[in-house]
């Protein structure tokens, strides 16, 4: 038993009085500086899980950092793929249905003391005991990764200023999407790419690669395009056959050999230890890539196949 699980347990777990709030919110506190230095470990939750606190009011507090709502890249892959487990998490215990459109995109976020990530979603219904079957749903399958989520009394997580992901295509809102159309947003949605970018919009980059008059060039714009529209920049990967998604007839042969090209480039990196290729955008070619996207210039050296 953790040293959160068991002030829960004394104090009366999510129906704990409200003259329990400030020592569960102290004992929170250092559940999650333990769960930070557990997310940079080669495996995380090894001896005690990694701790997630949800209450009602569809708050909850996240060992990861508050940044993430102005910067998708200051989180690691796994610190994402947790924090993408609580969305999933929030959406189903609120069960606000599909989506209308990018208007009803609902996940907001704030900072706690420490610097630690509070989501914060709207809902009605609430269950204490549905909380840790959740996120176990949700979170199952993260790779290197043992975590939990314990349903705390309304009051022990106080959010402050909430505010909507900067970004369009913010992968906070790309995982509400994912969940609210009955996918795992930790997990692999390549299947409801498609409705996920219709419901989010073109983005904040109203470009046309299908307009590029070289077909390489052309290729190698939408499959970055498309990836960055879904946030696939390290947390988020894709199936490498993938790549080829919305190319017809013999573009569909040229996109995979675009796809080798970009990987020999290193504009995509490949993930290991999955069972088919996964490849995701490289953070650290950020600029090229956009720049790539926006206009068409490849980066020094890179070579594309001839059709």
């Amino acid at each position: 038993m953790t040293a959160l699980e068991g002030e829960l347990d004394a104090c009366g777990g999510a129906q704990a009085p409200p003259s329990a709030n400030a020592r569960l919110r102290e004992v929170l506190g250092e559940a999650l500086k333990k769960g930070r230095a557990e997310l940079h470990k080669p495996r995380s939750g090894l001896d005690h899980p990694v701790e997630v606190a949800v209450s009602k009011g569809f708050l909850a507090a996240v060992p990861a950092p508050a940044t993430l709502r102005a910067d998708k890249d200051s989180v690691t892959e796994r610190e994402w793929l947790l924090v993408a487990a609580v969305v999933g998490t929030l959406v189903e215990l609120a069960e606000p249905g599909p989506p209308r459109g990018p208007d009803d995109i609902r996940i907001q976020a704030g900072e706690l003391p420490g610097g630690f990530l509070v989501l914060s979603y709207p809902g009605e219904g609430w269950d204490d005991e549905l909380v840790g079957l959740a996120f176990e749903d949700h979170a199952t399958g993260i790779d290197r990764l043992r975590a939990t989520a314990l349903a705390v009394p309304k009051g022990v997580i106080e959010p402050g200023e909430l505010k909507p992901p900067i970004g369009a295509r913010h992968p906070l809102r790309i995982a509400e999407a994912v969940a609210r159309l009955g996918g795992h947003p930790a997990g692999n949605h390549d299947e409801i790419e498609d409705a996920v970018l219709s419901i989010l919009g073109p983005g904040d980059h109203a470009t046309r690669p299908h307009e590029d008059p070289d077909p390489a060039t052309r290729a190698a714009r939408r499959i970055l395009q498309r990836l960055d529209g879904m946030g696939k920049w390290g947390g988020y990967h894709t199936e490498f056959a993938h790549l080829a998604r919305g190319f017809a007839g013999n573009d569909r042969a040229l996109a995979q050999e675009v796809g080798e090209a970009l990987l020999e480039a290193g504009l995509l990196a490949e993930k290991p230890s999955v069972g088919q290729r996964h490849v995701y955008l490289n953070p650290k070619r950020a600029a090229e890539i956009h720049k790539l996207i926006d206009t068409g210039a490849l980066p020094a050296g890179m070579r594309l196949p001839s059709k």
